[in-house]
């Protein structure tokens, strides 16, 4: 499939969902699922600096998925360390940061360690950026903000009538990052599960039947595709749109 580099998001995110379930049709343990999963994330990532997007935000692991079986959360772990790990010169030799969103303080040190290296040592890189949330949740990041900024204010740094959307925005864990345009969940769940709620305001949401496990280069690009034919409004009508054409 060929796209039109002039039509491209500048951000996606991705709710990679459906592992378990991937797993459990085929008489599997839960893990396998998630570690077919990690072989998806290797080629969505490569995929997506092949096409040329700026940000690729990937939804790794939840606030919420603290509460999940110990022996789950451990492979999950685990597999994160390994991610860092065995990608950390396929990242570097393109060009891609890696930065991570969320409670990163929660990780095991075992896991935190490598992620704060690569993050400190692809900080100059370029070609596109690569933000992974982990222990990560879209209320407790607009909560985490808000009261960052009131204490801004209670110590007279910051006069609350200039906090607008953008001064909130800048604030956030994402501000550096592109607008978000594109969020993509995978599985057939059409629900936002708590994730970059504010950032998602004004994205297009595309929604896929594909279990993560089978979400690949083709699938990125289909979802790539389905955006580029969507009009995008934000509140303007059709003919004010064309008008500006």
């Amino acid at each position: 499939m060929l796209l039109d580099p002039t039509k491209l998001p500048r951000h996606v995110a991705i709710i990679m969902d459906g592992n378990g379930r991937w797993a459990q049709r085929r008489g599997l343990p839960r893990v396998e699922g998630h570690r077919q999963g990690a072989v998806a994330v290797r080629e969505v990532v490569r995929a997506a600096r092949e096409v040329g997007l700026r940000a690729l935000t990937l939804y790794a692991f939840s606030s919420q998925n603290w509460q999940r079986p110990p022996e789950e959360v451990g492979t999950l772990m685990q597999l994160l360390r390994e991610y860092v790990v065995d990608e950390r010169d396929e990242l570097m030799d393109n060009g891609i940061r890696l930065i991570a969103i969320g409670d990163v303080d929660r990780l095991p040190d075992f896991v935190k360690d490598p992620l704060e290296a690569l993050m400190r040592d692809s900080a100059g890189n370029r070609a596109m950026t690569l933000c992974l949330a982990l222990s990560y949740g879209g209320r407790e990041s607009i909560v985490s903000t808000a009261r960052a900024l009131c204490e801004l204010a209670a110590r007279g740094a910051l006069n609350p009538d200039d906090v607008t959307e953008d001064r909130f925005s800048a604030a956030l864990q994402t501000g550096g990052l592109p607008q978000l345009d594109l969020l993509v969940r995978t599985s057939g769940e059409e629900r936002l599960s708590n994730f970059l709620l504010w950032e998602a305001a004004y994205a297009e949401l595309y929604f896929t039947e594909t279990f993560w496990p089978d979400f690949g280069k083709e699938e990125l690009y289909q979802a790539l595709d389905s955006y580029r034919r969507r009009e995008r409004r934000f509140g303007r009508t059709r003919e004010q749109i064309r008008s500006l054409g």
